[in-house]
C-alpha cells in the first residue's frame, strides 16, 4: 500500500508542485486548505502536470486555527509543512505574521506526534543567515539568524522564530515522529496556476515592464522542482532524521537576471530593464513613496552566500543552474498569460 503524505497549504506555489511530484512519485496525497471553495483550484493546477486518479484527498485546517488538524494527520505517514504566512505584513505589528508562522508549525508538529506520524517537514527560509545580508563569507546550517535583531524584517523573524520553536518542541516530545527542515532560497520556476505564483512575480514584473530600474540584489535562486526534489530525499533518508538542509541555489544578482532573459526571450524580453537604480534612490522610495520596499532595502548589495555542500553529501541534492530556472520560469508565465495580469 502506498503512503500518504500530508501537504499543508495546497493553494500555495510550493505546495502545489510537492503535491503532483509526491503523486508522480506514486504516493497518496492529502493536502490542507482554509476552505471547501479552494478544492477545485488545487485539483485543476495539480491535474495540468499529472492526473490525480484518485490519489489526492483533502482536509479543511488552518494554521491559525486548532481545528481540524488531528483529522487531517490521521492515517499519514508523513507531512511536507510548506505552508506559511508570506511576507508584507504590517510594520507596526510584525505578529501579523509571527505568530501564524510559529503556532501553525506548533499545530502541525502537536498533531503529528499525537498521531504517530513518522516524519514532520518544515520549510525555513533564511533562517540560516547572518542578520545583515552585507556580512562577507559563505554560511551553513551551522548557523542561526538572530531573532532578537532590531532590524530583521517580520518575515525572516517569522521563519527563525516558527523553526526554532519546532525543534524544541521535538526536543521535548519523545516518541517516533522525527524532524526534518529545509531552508529554501529565492523559489522560482514554472507555475502550475496564474492563482498563487509567490515570488514567481519578480520575473513576472521584469518582463512586464512594471519594474522601472534593477535594484543592486542578489538572489540564490533555486527552482521549485529541485526544492521539492530536495523535501523528498529529505523526507525518506534514514539520515535526514534531525537535521537542517540548505536548499539553496546559485547567487545571480537581478542585474544578470534581467539580462538572461534580454538574451534568452527574445522579443518577449524586450520590456525587461536594465538600468540599476542606485541604493540610496531605493531608500528614499521605501521611506517616502513606497513601504513595501522596506523589506528589501536590507539586501541591498548582499554579500553573503549559503552552501548546500550538506545537502549533497548526505542527499545528493544537486539544484540546476539559476539560468535554466529563470527561463523555464519565464516561459511559463508567457505561457500562461501571467504577466498581462502583473
Amino acid at each position: 500500500m502506498a503512503e500518504v503524505v500530508l501537504v499543508t497549504g495546497g493553494s500555495g506555489y510550493i505546495a502545489g508542485w510537492c503535491i503532483a511530484e509526491l503523486l508522480r512519485a506514486g504516493y497518496e496525497v492529502r493536502t490542507t486548505v482554509r476552505d471547501e471553495g479552494k478544492r477545485k483550484a488545487v485539483v485543476d493546477a495539480v491535474s495540468t502536470v499529472v492526473d490525480p486518479a484518485g490519489r489526492l484527498g483533502f482536509a479543511v485546517a488552518d494554521l491559525t486555527a486548532d481545528d481540524g488538524w488531528d483529522a487531517a494527520v490521521k492515517g499519514v505517514d508523513r507531512v511536507l509543512h510548506v505552508a506559511s504566512p508570506l511576507g508584507g505584513a504590517d510594520p507596526g505589528n510584525p505578529d501579523a505574521i509571527i505568530a501564524p508562522a510559529r503556532d501553525g508549525a506548533l499545530r502541525v508538529l502537536r498533531a503529528a506526534t499525537g498521531a504517530g506520524v513518522r516524519r514532520v517537514m518544515t520549510s525555513a527560509a533564511n533562517a540560516a543567515s547572518p542578520s545583515s545580508y552585507a556580512t562577507e563569507g559563505v554560511t551553513d546550517e551551522t548557523l542561526w539568524t538572530d531573532p532578537d535583531d532590531p532590524t530583521l524584517i517580520p518575515y525572516r523573524r517569522s521563519k527563525t522564530l516558527a523553526e526554532r520553536a519546532a525543534w524544541d518542541f521535538m526536543d521535548s516530545h519523545p516518541g517516533p515522529t522525527e524532524l526534518t527542515t529545509v531552508l529554501p532560497g529565492a523559489v522560482f520556476g514554472p507555475i502550475l496556476t496564474t492563482g498563487n505564483i509567490g515570488s514567481v512575480g519578480i520575473v513576472g514584473r521584469m518582463i512586464s515592464g512594471a519594474m522601472s530600474g534593477i535594484p543592486r540584489i542578489g538572489l540564490e535562486i533555486v527552482d521549485v522542482r529541485d526544492l521539492v526534489d530536495i523535501h523528498i530525499r529529505a523526507m525518506t533518508s534514514p539520515d535526514a532524521a534531525g537535521q537542517r538542509f540548505l536548499a539553496t541555489g546559485e547567487f545571480t544578482w537581478m542585474s544578470e537576471m534581467a539580462r538572461i532573459l534580454r538574451d534568452g526571450l527574445g522579443a518577449d524580453g524586450r520590456r525587461v530593464p536594465t538600468r540599476q537604480v542606485p541604493d540610496f534612490v531605493v531608500r528614499l522610495a521605501a521611506r517616502f513613496r513606497d513601504p513595501s520596499l522596506r523589506e528589501i532595502t536590507p539586501a541591498l548589495g548582499r554579500r553573503n552566500r549559503h552552501s548546500t555542500e550538506k545537502a549533497w553529501r548526505v542527499l545528493g541534492w544537486q539544484p540546476r543552474p539559476a539560468r535554466e530556472t529563470v527561463l523555464d520560469c519565464a516561459r511559463s508565465l508567457i505561457e500562461h498569460r501571467a504577466v498581462e495580469n502583473i
